[in-house]
């Protein structure tokens, strides 16, 4: 053989046995590991759902099959997870967020500054299993029929707290969209909320999600005369209400859209999945495949129907454009989104 040929062949033989070793270390990194799910929600919560989901279902597809627990860590409106993940978590890939969708933006609207602990650009995101997408549902006792009503009637809507979507979202309309919306506040969650409305205690309700317990009731008011949807709050219109427009739709200056558009990243990105800084590539890499085999799989997809739960899944690159867009946004224009939430 001769010398050039000679190291041609050791060069492929070389190259192949780097390529089978990298392989088993990949396929025995997760071998007889136990990987955490840190859900930033109490058992049973939205969030804890798509959590526990994500669990089940995510272990056949990563090399080595390791054992996936879900470990409750509420408060703080998720930002004690996000902090933990974050900071104190292991960095060895054994150790995955789900974490409420505020935490995209959370140093935007720098709520408790001095309590966030990480910057949101610098998580591993994994991807996202769902999309928020918030309604506007009103009572047809109201006489608001449709988005531009909503300039001419003053009506009040539930809502949870003054710093919840309910009244932030209403707050911008007002200032955007020039609507006449009083949010009263003090309900516990959208079943509350949409309890006043029946009740009559508010003419609507404004939500920040819409998961499936939610749309079946508002569809059964909407199907009995009682109710319907003017506007939807997200970057696309949910097509279980084709017929509401989106906030974005409705407003035409450019700056009000730009908030809007802002605002809602974090709808987009409703159940975000992340590592820790500083966890190494190769598992970070193991695990946005595993993400993506996961979500074509109809085991998954069956698992979801019957959990009643809604999935629009983001995958990694999806993501991190999202988070980067927004946060390249102008500092003027943060600035009033920043305002336009805190309490006037």
């Amino acid at each position: 053989m001769k010398q050039s040929h000679f190291f041609a062949h050791l060069c492929l033989v070389m190259c192949a046995a780097l390529a089978f070793t990298t392989n088993v270390k990949a396929d025995d990194f997760y071998k007889n590991k136990r990987i955490f799910v840190v859900s930033s929600s109490a058992p049973g919560g939205g969030y804890d759902q798509f959590a526990r989901l994500f669990a089940r279902n995510i272990a056949p597809h990563i090399p080595g099959e390791p054992v996936v627990v879900v470990q409750n860590m509420p408060g703080a409106e998720g930002v004690k997870a996000a902090n933990y993940i974050y900071n104190v978590a292991p960095k060895d890939g054994t150790f995955i967020g789900a974490l409420a969708r505020t935490i995209g933006l959370a140093k935007i609207y720098e709520v408790n500054p001095g309590v966030l602990q990480f910057d949101p650009l610098k998580f591993r995101w994994i991807g996202s299993l769902k999309r928020d997408i918030g309604i506007l549902v009103v009572n047809n006792k109201s006489g608001v029929q449709n988005a531009a009503d909503l300039s001419t009637h003053s009506i009040t809507v539930s809502s949870q707290a003054v710093n919840s979507p309910n009244s932030i979202y209403a707050r911008m309309l007002n200032k955007l969209y020039g609507s006449q919306i009083k949010p009263v506040e003090g309900y516990e969650g959208s079943t509350a909320g949409l309890l006043a409305v029946e009740r009559g205690e508010t003419d609507g309700h404004i939500t920040g999600g819409t998961p499936r317990p939610v749309k079946d009731r508002v569809q059964t008011w909407i199907k009995n005369n009682q109710a319907r949807v003017v506007l939807q709050f997200g970057l696309e219109r949910d097509p279980d209400f084709p017929d509401a427009p989106t906030a974005l739709e409705v407003t035409t200056d450019p700056v009000g859209h730009q908030l809007f558009q802002l605002a809602f990243t974090e709808q987009e990105v409703g159940s975000p999945i992340v590592f820790g800084p500083g966890v190494g590539d190769a598992q970070y890499q193991i695990l946005i495949k595993a993400f993506h085999d996961m979500i074509n799989d109809p085991e998954f997809k069956a698992d979801a129907d019957r959990e009643r739960a809604d999935i629009y899944p983001i995958e990694a690159q999806q993501v991190i454009d999202l988070y980067t867009r927004a946060y390249q946004t102008p500092p003027d224009v943060m600035g009033q989104l920043r305002e336009l939430a805190k309490h006037q």
